[in-house]
């Protein structure tokens, strides 16, 4: 099966246009030939181990961010004003059946990603003190999530985004609440997807949009009524690969 970890040179590095319909995009692949996490890995105590030992492991470079995931790289573009830091809360939800991550949808009017499925999280504020409070703070504002709720295990590598982002995915274990409060100009829905679908490789499909420009590949986790894609799937892609090993 294809893989993109590697994309060949003359694929692009483009926004999707407006009205972009990602369902649509034909699968070139399913990563069902990828090694699976073993359910043991999938447990809280596994996982804040992971963080606290990680293994060897190298993030995927994707279409989106193949360009741009060297550290100098962000520095100077950060410079130059071309990217705007934020951080995302991968909110690792304690249930009794096991941990699933808490996903929003957000509003069709917004100027980023809107419509998409997505973290809470958003813009690091100037008095913010780092990407964990960021995260911890738009979660806050976002859907109402109480941060003593929230234990921080560890923080993934940032993710640049086609839209001018540099993202730090913060990850926690989270005690659910009884109701989230939903900022409505921001978040339409709030959802819930068991862990271990989204860290099966053969939930993670590959598509491939073709434009007059050229190609550019995404992955794609479609779950129930939902589509998962995009930079959120690619932050659930390094996940995947931080747990695998």
């Amino acid at each position: 099966m294809p893989k993109i970890s590697k994309p060949e040179e003359h694929v692009i590095n483009v926004a999707a246009p407006a009205g972009f319909d990602a369902q649509a995009v034909p699968i070139r692949g399913i990563c069902d030939n990828q090694t699976k996490v073993t359910p043991h890995l999938l447990s809280p105590l596994a996982i804040q181990e992971r963080f606290q030992s990680p293994p060897e492991w190298e993030p995927e470079i994707t279409d989106e961010n193949r360009h741009v995931i060297a550290a100098d790289i962000i520095a100077k573009r950060q410079a130059a004003g071309k990217v705007t830091r934020a951080a995302v809360l991968i909110p690792l939800l304690l249930n009794p059946d096991g941990l699933s991550i808490l996903l929003t949808q957000r509003t069709n009017h917004l100027r980023d990603h809107a419509g998409q499925i997505s973290f809470p999280g958003g813009r690091m504020d100037p008095q913010d003190t780092g990407p964990h409070e960021t995260a911890l703070r738009e979660s806050r504002e976002e859907i109402g999530l109480e941060r003593e709720r929230v234990e921080i295990i560890g923080q993934l590598p940032e993710y640049l985004t086609v839209s001018g982002y540099s993202v730090t995915p913060i990850v926690g274990l989270v005690k659910p609440q009884a109701e989230y409060v939903l900022d409505e100009f921001e978040v339409a829905d709030i959802f819930e997807v068991p862990l271990q679908f989204l860290m099966d490789p053969a939930n993670h499909q590959i598509r491939v949009w073709q434009s007059d420009q050229g190609s550019r590949s995404f992955y794609a986790m479609p779950y129930k009524d939902r589509f998962i894609w995009g930079a959120t799937a690619g932050m659930l892609r390094n996940l995947y690969h931080l747990l695998k090993v």
